[in-house]
């Protein structure tokens, strides 16, 4: 197959791409699973922008500095926040259904780390408002969505990227889909963690398949753990996420006993940023003993939760809490990870003709920390910036006949891929999570390389499946994550090491940059 623009990926990054470059030629979207089961369409608080004349470019751009911890790119930072306000407003006028003030302006919400109210939401589905009208709009404009295509492995002619080789889920073949420009917008790496907010199928695959042909991946030892999912209670495989804004609207985090905490820990208390939060309970747990600590906001009117959280209100109820009445249960989950593939501003990564957006990319908007709801933002901005990039130097080349993918008959037990991914799950949690330390890091880069090495031989000897394919980018993810955080002997942001307490300008206020060669600079 081929196309002029191939979209590996349906989130707000790989759509938007796809819908800007779709008036410039052919252009194909290809997705493990359906088209809105992403990331995006689990992200509840909404997309930071600068829209009340309360509001100012300068002060998100500082907010955000701020929670980077140092290691954020400026330019970036200043790009997203001028850029992001504009293409918002384009948002709406696709027909997302942003929450309107009684005026008919955007009801502006506020969350951790933020100095003014600007997060524009559609009450707490933000996400799944984007993702199902950005779908819409794709298949308006002929856009060719591909359910059920998993991207293994990108295709190089020169150091060049002319395609993946794709494996078709649901019929078990292997074919290479050709490109003039490709676009990695694959989303996060949650699922190598043993609890986390996202779906299973942010196993990285993007990423993992970026770094097994050369591109640079960077800051991955960032792992943002969200302080507030909701304790014992899962949708499905992944934890049920308790939205920033609901400590934004006035939420009190408390100790089992109903004593709040995070008067102790920073003068911001339930709005500071994520990684204070989550430390902050995580530090709480373990001198206490205690399994969860309590999200109360029983305090706010009955009316507001029902107005601003109905999904969560629901949800909740369905678990027996009655939100407006009893205090939510919470503990932190592996969230967002605020590395990924090395990208410019313009969204083309050091392979040509391959871009990237969204989770899957580091441009270095988020440096050490991600402030909250700049998530979506960064996807739509440099998604947008990546589109006009590859418009611009779309070239014609010619596509080499390939061998055909030979794939051995044996099939691989289910029950040995899923003991390998909890093994590595757990390892992960345990030892690469909100608080780390040289040890723990040093046993769990020795029993994932062996499991790498393990599974690689796996994925050699038997037919593909869609688990197995992930199995192999989780191994893969998983030791990037881990020498990542090997390497940087300092505490900053996310990365909090034990050993190394104390931030360290002089030697680490600098990216974390691997190559598949294993060198970092």
């Amino acid at each position: 197959m081929e196309t002029d623009f191939l979209v590996i990926g349906s989130g707000i990054a790989g759509l938007t791409f796809a819908i800007k470059v779709s008036a410039y030629g052919d252009t194909a979207v290809i997705t493990k699973k359906e088209s809105t089961e992403t990331n995006t369409n689990y992200a509840q608080g909404g997309i930071a922008a600068a829209l009340s004349s309360h509001d100012s470019i300068e002060l998100h751009i500082r907010d955000t500095l701020n929670a980077g911890n140092g290691l954020c790119k400026k330019e970036a930072v200043r790009i997203m926040a001028n850029e992001g306000p504009r293409l918002v407003v384009e948002l709406s006028e696709l027909g997302v259904e942003f929450t309107k003030d009684k005026d008919d302006n955007f009801d502006l919400g506020m969350e951790g780390g933020h100095s003014e109210r600007r997060i524009v939401h559609a009450k707490d589905a933000t996400g799944a408002a984007i993702e199902t009208t950005l779908v819409r709009v794709a298949k308006d404009k002929g856009i060719k969505l591909f359910d059920n295509w998993l991207a293994i492995d990108l295709i190089l002619k020169n150091n060049r990227c002319i395609g993946v080789w794709v494996f078709d889920v649901e019929k078990g073949d292997v074919f290479p889909f050709f490109s003039k420009a490709t676009l990695i917008a694959t989303g996060g790496i949650g699922a190598i963690y043993l609890h986390t907010t996202n779906p299973s199928i942010a196993t990285g695959d993007g990423i993992a398949m970026a770094y097994r042909a050369g591109a640079k991946i960077a800051n991955m030892e960032f792992v943002q753990f969200h302080p507030t999912s909701f304790y014992g209670k899962r949708i499905g495989d992944r934890a049920l996420l308790l939205s920033e804004a609901i400590r934004g609207e006035g939420g009190i985090l408390k100790t089992k006993d109903g004593h709040s905490f995070m008067e102790k820990y920073n003068s911001r208390k339930e709005l500071a940023p994520r990684d204070i939060v989550a430390r902050a309970i995580h530090k709480e747990l373990k001198e206490s003993g205690d399994e969860y600590v309590l999200l109360d906001i029983t305090h706010i009117p009955e009316k507001r939760i029902k107005e601003r959280f109905p999904t969560i209100y629901e949800v909740c109820l369905s678990f027996g809490i009655d939100i407006s009445k009893e205090p939510i249960p919470v503990v932190p989950a592996a969230h967002y990870e605020c590395g990924g593939i090395l990208i410019d501003i313009s969204g083309l990564t050091n392979i040509p003709c391959l871009y990237a957006a969204g989770e899957s990319a580091c441009v270095g908007v988020h440096g050490a920390n991600r402030l909250a709801s700049n998530s979506l933002l960064e996807s739509l901005v440099f998604a947008h910036r990546a589109a006009n990039a590859a418009c611009k130097s779309l070239e014609n080349v010619e596509y080499p006949k390939l061998h055909k993918f030979a794939q051995p008959e044996k099939l691989c037990e289910s029950s040995i891929i899923l003991d390998y991914l909890l093994q590595i799950k757990r390892i992960m949690w345990s030892h690469v999570g909100i608080v780390r330390d040289d040890n723990g890091l040093k046993l769990a880069r020795s029993e994932v390389l062996k499991y790498k090495l393990e599974i690689e031989n796996l994925y050699n000897t038997h037919k593909l499946t869609l688990p197995l394919v992930e199995l192999r980018n989780v191994a893969t993810v998983a030791s990037i994550v881990i020498e990542c955080a090997l390497w940087r002997k300092e505490s900053r942001g996310l990365h909090f090491n034990i050993n190394w307490p104390e931030k360290d300008d002089i030697h680490y206020r600098k990216d974390t940059i691997v190559e598949k060669k294993g060198n970092f600079n």
